[in-house]
């Protein structure tokens, strides 16, 4: 076993009302100051095993950065114990340590040393570091004169050099153009063909399900899941989505006009109410409308947009078209419409027109009457996604004569 974590716990006391001149404590230098606690981590256990590329994935303030420093001892924990087998090598912000007036050369051996290597196995190694990191013609230039996209480059060649049985690594994998890119992609296949133990904290789902043999969910400071990293992917993207998302969202009041909504919501399989769809699942949309007046019919109209309000697709629906099926004053209409849903990731809005009597006049307009969430399916990009086949031939040119 790599790393074994048990019960651990930390949190932060975060003060209520700041003090932030000299004046106000001289004023008042014994006024108490009120905290708040803010819990990180509540009590989270999960193991690593020798030689597993290991995923850690959350929302922003879901416990993932102070988990890393927690492993790397930069924090100590309230409570809980963490066992680590072998050297460990933390690289939680590419550049930290590098000394702007000093020369590529210099902070490289200058990490090395940092790292647990010695001079003279940098200064060896120093033509591998400077060449992935296409910086030849750039060794002796001081690294105030960099650019960003070299500074990261050399930092992330240099971490490569680490000789620990345990890497730490959070949020490097977007570094530099997308050929260098592609050479850090090849690097992480290799240090994981190796069998080195490596955790990687990433927003980037791709990159978890590209390399990670197992990955945790983190949220408010607990473990949502642990394990599959697709599953763990799909999760994050289903619990991304659906913060800000209201389960019971009303959709509008119109008491000016002659038709009322009093509800609209998605349904699941059981009919609960839920905010979130899953990919080729069927997107139930169920909507509570009130007459304020007599009809003889009404017209239904859904436009369903994405968060950029760019429109998926426009239907419609009548109401009371017989005579036998006028709609009167105080009535109450339930509307069941279910949608097939080819959708991508995102968050998509349902807006809702009714227009009274065929005669295309508007008897009540509700923009955003839903809000709901489609998480998963392929990792196409797109607005939705559409099953397809591709062939493909070489013509050889025509035959000798």
């Amino acid at each position: 076993m790599a790393i074994e974590v048990e019960g651990l716990h930390k949190s932060f006391r975060i003060p209520i009302n700041r003090v932030d001149s000299l004046k106000e404590r001289m004023v008042r230098p014994f006024a108490p100051r009120d905290y708040r606690e803010l819990r990180a981590l509540d009590g989270i256990s999960f193991k690593i095993h020798q030689g597993e590329f290991f995923g850690i994935v959350g929302r922003n303030g879901s416990g993932k950065s102070t988990l890393l420093k927690l492993l790397a001892s930069i924090y100590r924990a309230d409570s809980g114990r963490i066992r680590l087998a072998g050297r460990l090598a933390p690289f939680i912000e590419l550049g930290v340590g590098f000394n702007q007036d000093l020369t590529a050369r210099e902070n490289v051996v200058l990490n090395g040393v940092m790292m647990g290597l010695t001079p003279r196995e940098m200064r060896r190694r120093l033509d591998a570091i400077i060449e992935f990191a296409e910086l030849g013609e750039f060794v002796d230039l001081k690294l105030k004169n960099y650019s960003s996209g070299m500074l990261v480059r050399l930092a992330f060649s240099t971490m490569l050099e680490a000789d620990a049985d345990v890497l730490l690594i959070d949020e490097v994998l977007a570094v530099g153009d997308a050929a260098f890119q592609q050479k850090c992609a090849d690097a992480f296949h290799a240090m994981k063909d190796e069998g080195r133990t490596i955790i990687l904290v990433t927003h980037e789902m791709a990159s978890v399900e590209s390399y990670c043999h197992r990955a945790m969910l983190l949220a408010d400071g607990k473990i949502e899941h642990i394990g599959d990293p697709a599953e763990v992917g799909r999760r994050y993207m289903q619990l991304n989505f659906e913060q800000g998302a209201d389960e019971t969202r009303p959709g509008g009041d119109d008491e000016s006009g002659s038709v009322r909504m009093l509800g609209a919501w998605i349904e699941n399989e059981a009919g609960e109410r839920v905010s979130s769809v899953e990919h080729a699942e069927t997107i139930r949309m169920r909507f509570e409308l009130e007459a304020k007046e007599d009809f003889e019919a009404l017209d239904l109209g859904f436009v369903v947009t994405n968060a950029d309000n760019v429109a998926i697709v426009q239907y419609g629906a009548a109401i009371g078209e017989d005579e036998e099926r006028q709609i009167a004053a105080g009535q109450r209409v339930e509307i069941e419409s279910d949608l097939g849903n080819a959708l991508a990731p995102g968050r998509y809005f349902v807006h809702c027109g009714v227009n009274r009597d065929h005669t295309g006049r508007v008897a009540l307009y509700v923009p955003n009457a839903l809000e709901f969430v489609v998480f998963g399916g392929p990792p196409d990009h797109g607005v939705i996604y559409l099953p397809h086949t591709t062939r493909t031939s070489i013509d050889d040119g025509p035959a000798d004569a």
